[in-house]
């Protein structure tokens, strides 16, 4: 009897896919109701402590207070945010999938950091493929997936530095690499950064990343990433290419 062999690498992605997407599934019930539980007593909240902060506001010696006022609203929004953060991650994902040109969704984002870029005294470089790859992607979805790279990746080079965006268009995929010269992820940190509340930045929710990476999965895509301490990171996508989506839906059934 032959020994038993190792599933190859794709069939084991494809199982630990399918094992968080089930997992998602049951997060994502609990995060229905976690949000309907929250939200409103937080609204209610933020509500009260502005009527409280306009009792206050013309009472003399009232600063400290007011000070304290301010502090709790700022902790009921950073509790908002982390639950509308929890529920994108775990809730459903309905994909509106298009014929989408991948380099033409890459210079609106481009466009759309390039300020911050430039504060932030970070070259923005390109290397698109001339091909222009096409994929089917739900383009606001994918740009939010995409956008968490790219801010991670100026707020990493916090004395400047440079991102390249690079696509390729290869022959039954579309590869997209977002690289920085920043710092760096550490080896020990490494493994971890897709896991759900994992962060080393300070006021990070630890979201974003699990979250890029289910969008690219649910487009049947993969991420993976290098990276080396003091040189930076780069992280590499690979997508389906339209003409192998096609094949896909053209072959006859069995």
């Amino acid at each position: 009897m032959p020994e038993e062999t190792k599933p190859p690498r794709r069939v084991r992605r494809e199982n630990e896919r399918l094992a968080r997407t089930s997992q998602l599934a049951e997060m994502g019930k609990l995060a229905a109701g976690l949000a309907h539980e929250l939200k409103n007593p937080l609204s209610t909240l933020k509500l009260n402590l502005e009527l409280m902060e306009e009792d206050l506001a013309d009472l003399p010696g009232a600063r400290r207070s007011l000070t304290r006022l301010a502090t709790l609203k700022k902790e009921a929004d950073r509790l908002k945010q982390t639950l509308d953060d929890f529920l994108r991650f775990a809730g459903r994902i309905e994909l509106r999938p298009e014929n989408i040109s991948v380099n033409s969704l890459i210079e609106d984002l481009i466009d759309f950091i390039h300020p911050q870029a430039q504060a932030s005294k970070v070259r923005v470089l390109t290397a698109l493929a001339p091909e222009d790859p096409h994929s089917r992607l739900d383009s606001n979805l994918f740009k939010q997936a995409l956008l968490n790279l790219l801010l991670n990746a100026v707020q990493a080079m916090s004395q400047g530095g440079d991102l390249l965006v690079r696509t390729i268009a290869a022959k039954d995929k579309v590869i997209l690499y977002v690289s920085d010269t920043g710092m760096g992820i550490s080896p020990e940190n490494l493994p971890r950064i897709f896991d759900a509340y994992f962060t080393t930045k300070k006021g990070g929710t630890g979201l974003g990343l699990p979250t890029t990476r289910r969008i690219i999965e649910e487009h049947n895509g993969l991420i993976t990433v290098q990276s080396e301490p003091g040189h930076g990171t780069s992280f590499r996508i690979e997508l389906p290419s339209v003409k192998k989506l096609e094949a896909r839906s053209q072959k006859p059934e069995i």
